[in-house]
């Protein structure tokens, strides 16, 4: 049942997007129209977050009839501070989502109108502990932009149709909802626009399962937690499955990321806060991870997961500095160049706490190739820091068909061997992608805690048998695949066709025959 009302929603949510977009076709191209929608969502998100907020507290106190949006500007001035405080910004009534749209079509001035409102919404945080959280949270929204119409307004006009969607949309309450609302959204628009998405920077945002997966794996056992962290957090969504499933009171210290693309950093930073995360319980970085790393002072962290960039290039050995690391030194080799892949694990594992748990999504090529790579493995399984490889499903990811694997990191092992896990036939078809369900999720994660042998499926391998394999990791080389082809029966084939021979014979011997007397007739 739960599957079917995610999908339910998922699809009303879908043909929201898509509205409008067809409002907007052939004005505003698809990588933008990304920006104005999300940015636009979260406007709406933040103040409908505002305006409960405000009015729970008045109608707990008794004032029942009290509505926020109702409230002129003068006397909401004088909580402003009270409200900067608790939860680090502040909008004017007039300038709340439900009341610019309602007066929209009738604003000449609309785009200023929201530039105004978005500008007062980040100053609204300055001097403050979030000033941080907020600043160019709204810089991807150019309402002035000529993308958006030659004119003032042709401009406003789209915003107008902007506006209209978002606040059509049916999200009801946003922590009720069986879906990640705005991580559905921002995968959607990731799909209609993939090509874009290659050209701008191959975002691979990571599907709402394989984040709950990741998810899962990393807090086995655990009803709380310290703190999570991501190296290469995208838009936040794995990071938030914690606080979905444990519940974001279980994340005691909060929620860690860095990330290097700015637009998809300020996502971030808005997704956080879209899921009722307070600003002092998150903290999201803009730098380059492995050259700048921005939490040396928060680390080490409980769970890591992260799906960092498959095989980008980086300094590596050009660097004379970054062998000494202490995050890259220990395996006395740096990733190679044009393969970041291993730099970002052994920077993970560096960070992972004493009693943590990190799981990566990788490309699969690092499990078997040589040179510096074969070299970071032999480290890695030497100190048993190894616990699991997954192998997925291909097709998952929007932008790629890479069937990718899972590494599973632990610092503290009851045993030495590692388990491997063939999940690659764990998926449903959804029209051109593969997807896991909860009967996959479940069963891969039921596996990863036993740790018990399956058939085709799972096996517990020994350090030397690891060893003898030159620290070859790739699934198939210790999980005997399944021969799923038909089984032959050698002996009965032949009699059957021996049987068919000899009644061809008998159907050749009567037309001879017939064909005979024929001739003889003649």
């Amino acid at each position: 049942m739960a599957d079917i009302k995610r999908e339910q929603e998922r699809d009303e949510l879908h043909r929201t997007i898509w509205g409008i977009a067809d409002e907007l076709r052939g004005s505003v191209d698809g990588w933008d129209f990304k920006s104005y929608v999300l940015g636009i969502m979260f406007y709406r998100y933040i103040s409908e977050n505002l305006t409960n907020y405000i009015n729970k507290l008045e109608h707990d106190a008794g004032n029942i009839g009290f509505e926020y949006a109702l409230m002129s500007d003068e006397y909401a001035e004088t909580a402003r501070e009270t409200l900067v405080e608790s939860k680090g910004f502040f909008i004017l009534p007039s300038e709340l989502f439900c009341n610019v749209r309602k007066r929209a079509s009738r604003d000449e001035n609309l785009n200023e109108t929201l530039e105004n409102v978005f500008r007062h919404i980040e100053e609204s945080a300055k001097g403050s502990f979030s000033e941080d959280d907020f600043a160019g949270l709204f810089d991807d929204i150019d309402v002035n932009s000529n993308k958006l119409g030659a004119t003032v307004g042709k401009r406003n006009e789209k915003l107008v149709k902007l506006l209209d969607g978002i606040g059509n949309m049916n999200l009801g309450n946003y922590q009720d909802n069986t879906i990640d609302a705005f991580g559905d959204a921002y995968e959607y628009l990731m799909g209609m626009y993939a090509g874009n998405a290659g050209k701008s920077g191959g975002e691979f945002f990571t599907p709402q399962e394989v984040s709950e997966l990741l998810t899962k794996l990393a807090i086995v056992g655990k009803t709380e937690i310290n703190k999570i962290y991501d190296p290469a957090c995208g838009s936040g969504s794995l990071l938030l499955k914690a606080s979905k499933i444990l519940g974001k009171d279980k994340v005691r210290q909060g929620f860690y990321g860095q990330e290097i693309n700015i637009t998809t950093y300020n996502l971030c930073r808005i997704n956080m806060f879209l899921h009722d995360i307070g600003y002092d319980k998150f903290d999201i970085a803009n730098e380059d991870t492995l050259l700048s790393p921005q939490h040396w002072d928060d680390e080490p962290f409980e769970v890591i997961v992260s799906n960092p960039p498959y095989s980008i290039k980086w300094e590596g050995e050009d660097n004379p500095v970054l062998i000494n690391d202490p995050r890259f030194a220990p395996a006395g080799v740096l990733a190679p160049k044009s393969k970041a892949d291993m730099a970002f694990i052994m920077h993970s594992l560096s960070w992972l706490a004493t009693n943590g748990v990190a799981s990566i999504v990788c490309f699969p090529g690092i499990m078997y190739r040589g040179g510096a790579e074969q070299k970071i493995r032999k480290y890695l399984i030497d100190n048993n820091f190894i616990d699991c490889i997954i192998q997925l499903p291909s097709n998952l990811f929007y932008g790629t068909s890479i069937a990718t694997c899972i590494m599973v990191l632990k610092k503290s092992k009851a045993d030495n061997k590692t388990l491997f896990i063939d999940a690659s036939a764990e998926f449903v078809k959804v029209t051109n992608n593969n997807k896991l369900t909860d009967a996959n999720i479940e069963k891969i994660v039921s596996e990863f805690t036993s740790r018990e042998d399956a058939p085709h499926f799972a096996r517990l391998v020994s350090y030397d048998e690891i060893k003898e394999n030159d620290y070859n990791l790739s699934v198939s080389t210790y999980v005997e695949a399944e021969d799923i082809r038909e089984k032959v029966d050698i002996v009965k084939l032949n009699a059957e066709i021996e049987e068919i021979v000899a009644r061809e014979q008998a159907l050749r011997d009567e037309i001879a025959k017939i064909i005979a007397e024929i001739e003889n007739g003649k």
